[in-house]
């Protein structure tokens, strides 16, 4: 089989979600933002301009805005337009060709939700973001046990990579109305799977409203290796620039840490460019 014509449904609201068994909180010091599958290739089953996409590409852009200017690492997964059929294997009989028999240009990450430098891109074999790709290894690097889960499909992907989540002793949070399905009860299904087997089920509000997790030298240690793209050990003493941090990445931060309530200016940031610089700065103006 192919994967059907998705006929517009009606977001699911918090307010209908079922009871979540577990109390897990989210904390940005300890999340990866996922974001699953969004591709030209999928998303061109569901009608262009009906409410249920419309919702989901905004409240997953939302969520990257947000998950950005807290630190918190954004990881995409997407297919890609090769694979030979030994890497394909079964999905072949489970959905005929699917994406490799369509155009490359509908393997791409839909424009209004990118990927900007500093993201990760994992290429996606299964179901599972986990199998076939080291996103477990980058989490333990990162020493991040949460993960915030949003794409499609819910009742795939989406659950089947929360399942995976769980047995690997991440907390993972599904995010009821930044995942879209086949139809609404099968994104029901991925709800009520997720926060009574494996989960936890939230909304994209809640999250955005989550207080801002407190600006540690860690924080700000994890946050300067997202934006040099570099997961190796940094030299707390040496120029960022030798790294290379650009002036817009030092623009961006100076952003976040006024939104934090720490007023650095993008001129103090760029005349003290190293790691100890910066932290002496950040604690002169009362960061933890």
């Amino acid at each position: 089989m192919t994967i059907p014509t998705i006929h517009d449904y009606a977001m699911p609201q918090r307010a209908s979600y079922p009871a979540n068994k577990t109390q897990w909180q989210p904390d940005p010091a300890r999340a990866v933002l996922l974001i699953h599958d969004m591709q030209r290739y999928f998303l061109r089953f569901y009608q262009p301009d009906g409410a249920l996409l419309t919702a989901l590409v905004h409240n997953l852009s939302r969520l990257i805005h947000w998950a950005r200017e807290q630190g918190i690492p954004v990881v995409y997964t997407a297919q890609p337009h090769e694979q030979p059929p030994e890497d394909r294997a079964l999905l072949n009989a489970m959905w005929g060709p699917g994406l490799p028999a369509a155009s490359p240009e509908q393997q791409p990450i839909i424009d209004a939700l990118a990927p900007q430098p500093g993201d990760t891109v994992l290429t996606k074999w299964r179901y599972s973001a986990f199998q076939r790709s080291d996103l477990l290894e980058r989490m333990r690097t990162w020493q991040r046990d949460q993960l915030l889960i949003g794409g499609v499909y819910a009742h795939i992907g989406c659950m089947i990579t929360a399942a995976d989540a769980f047995m690997n002793d991440i907390q993972a949070f599904l995010v009821g109305d930044a995942v879209a399905d086949f139809s609404e009860e099968e994104h029901r299904l991925a709800l009520k799977y997720v926060a009574t087997r494996c989960g936890h089920v939230t909304d994209t509000t809640a999250l955005l409203t989550q207080p801002a997790g407190e600006t540690t030298r860690d924080w700000l240690h994890g946050r300067v290796r997202q934006m040099i793209e570099d997961d190796s050990d940094l030299d707390p003493q040496e120029s960022l620039i030798f790294y290379g941090l650009d002036s817009l990445q030092v623009m961006k931060l100076a952003a976040e840490l006024k939104q934090r309530g720490i007023a650095v200016s993008f001129e103090e940031l760029a005349n003290a460019p190293t790691l100890d610089g910066w932290w002496s700065l950040m604690q002169a103006r009362g960061a933890a």
